[in-house]
């Protein structure tokens, strides 16, 4: 099967996420980076994020949480521009963060069968016709339901896209070449940038972080890092858009983005699934795609 792009088509980048302010934190410097190097990219968003808490004091203020869906869309709406990308949501209920032994809300997401909710995902995949997708691995990148969910259904959609006797309501069959997890936010990356800013004499606000990750975790194994430093502050534009999900004194913004740059100027995701021959490790997505 010959997937290489011919010279003069576009390359196409689908990212599929969970929550709005997910796809800032998670990737967003590779689709600024690939935006602009006009690469069509689209995110995916699974739900509205209604069930989602307000994490910036600032924004906890009245109206806030009685309007919370409509703002996170907004909020959304602005960092897609911040990024350069398009966006659209599927369509699905959050499923919010159920407490140990709290069932999941009816009707949420996370509670949808996994070939039903492909059947969304499919028909946008055939309508973009992705030649890469990017999503998370198997453990949702951590142990939210929706972003578990959101794993399961990516992955059923890209085996079915290309399928004409699955979804056949979704659309001409299309299949992407190449499938991606993201491999953000590991102990490594934390321990790199404590290591940096400790060794620039600047308080690291890695500390407990690194504290809460178990002494055994392996090191990450990487297929591909996208070199993309430049996009930080387009990254940050796009998080800080987010203002009920970002606080600007706290968590990600508080790390010294020098010391990042120069510390792990990359994003990096591993190789899932290809259609097309590839040589690991990787610099660029598209790899094995690109015309000539």
């Amino acid at each position: 099967m010959n997937m290489r792009v011919t010279r003069g088509e576009p390359l196409r980048l689908m990212s599929v996420h969970a929550h709005p302010d997910d796809e800032s934190n998670k990737g967003a410097a590779t689709l600024a980076r690939y935006a602009a190097e006009g690469v069509d990219v689209l995110v995916v968003t699974c739900t509205g994020g209604e069930r989602g808490d307000v994490l910036n004091p600032a924004m906890d203020r009245p109206g806030v949480r009685e309007h919370l869906a409509e703002i996170r869309r907004a909020e959304m709406d602005a960092a897609r521009r911040i990024l350069g990308v398009r966006q659209e949501f599927l369509g699905f209920v959050d499923s919010g963060l159920p407490a140990d032994g709290e069932p999941l809300p009816d009707g949420c997401f996370a509670r949808q069968p996994v070939e039903e909710a492909a059947g969304r995902l499919v028909a946008s995949m055939r309508a973009f016709r992705p030649h890469v997708v990017v999503t998370y691995d198997e453990t949702g990148g951590y142990p939210h339901p929706d972003h578990i969910q959101t794993h399961l259904v990516t992955v059923a959609a890209f085996d079915a896209a290309g399928d004409a006797a699955r979804h056949p309501e979704a659309g001409a069959p299309w299949q992407p070449a190449k499938l991606y997890y993201h491999g953000a936010l590991s102990k490594a990356w934390f321990q790199a940038m404590h290591d940096a800013m400790t060794e620039r004499g600047l308080a690291s606000p890695m500390r407990e972080v690194l504290a809460e990750f178990p002494a055994d975790v392996p090191a990450p194994e990487f297929s591909t890092r996208v070199a993309c430093a430049e996009y930080f502050p387009v990254r940050d534009r796009a998080l800080l858009a987010h203002a009920t999900q970002v606080d600007p004194g706290a968590g990600f913004m508080l790390h010294d983005r020098a010391a990042e740059r120069e510390a792990w100027p990359t994003e990096d995701y591993y190789l899932a699934r290809s259609h097309v021959p590839v040589t690991l490790p990787e610099d660029d997505l598209f790899a094995g795609l690109r015309g000539k």
